[in-house]
């Protein structure tokens, strides 16, 4: 069974950084695509940010040039680098693996794996 445990949420200032980890349990990781999603306050889930197999990036716009996703095989983690910090950046956090290895996607049913999530709140 797969299991996906994030960490290192937090508050912080504006301008400031953080960095979450996802560490996932279970077979065939490297082969599988791995995302972050967030959820602010009255809204819907939302994509931020994917990696591939191959270490390929994409970015949502909203955190594109702030934020930087990186995988680590060896130890079956993820993470997501924080930069620059804003209000609307609170939210809670998840990390997802996709249904199928070696496809990415940016939709939230193209995961069928999720952690439970980490708090992120920004003050201004």
């Amino acid at each position: 069974q797969v299991q996906l445990v994030e960490s290192g949420g937090g508050l912080v200032q504006a301008g400031e950084s953080l960095t979450l980890s996802c560490l996932v349990s279970g077979l065939a990781f490297r082969t599988y695509t791995m995302a972050w999603f967030r959820r602010a306050p009255g809204k819907e889930r939302e994509f931020m940010s994917l990696i591939n197999w191959n270490g390929d990036t994409t970015y949502a716009d909203p955190v594109k040039g702030r934020f930087t996703m990186s995988r680590d095989n060896a130890k079956m983690t993820v993470y997501l680098q924080m930069n620059s910090l804003k209000p609307e950046d609170t939210a809670v956090y998840y990390c997802a693996k996709h249904r199928r290895p070696v496809v990415i996607g940016t939709a939230v049913d193209d995961y069928a794996d999720w952690g439970q999530g980490t708090q992120v709140t920004v003050s201004s």
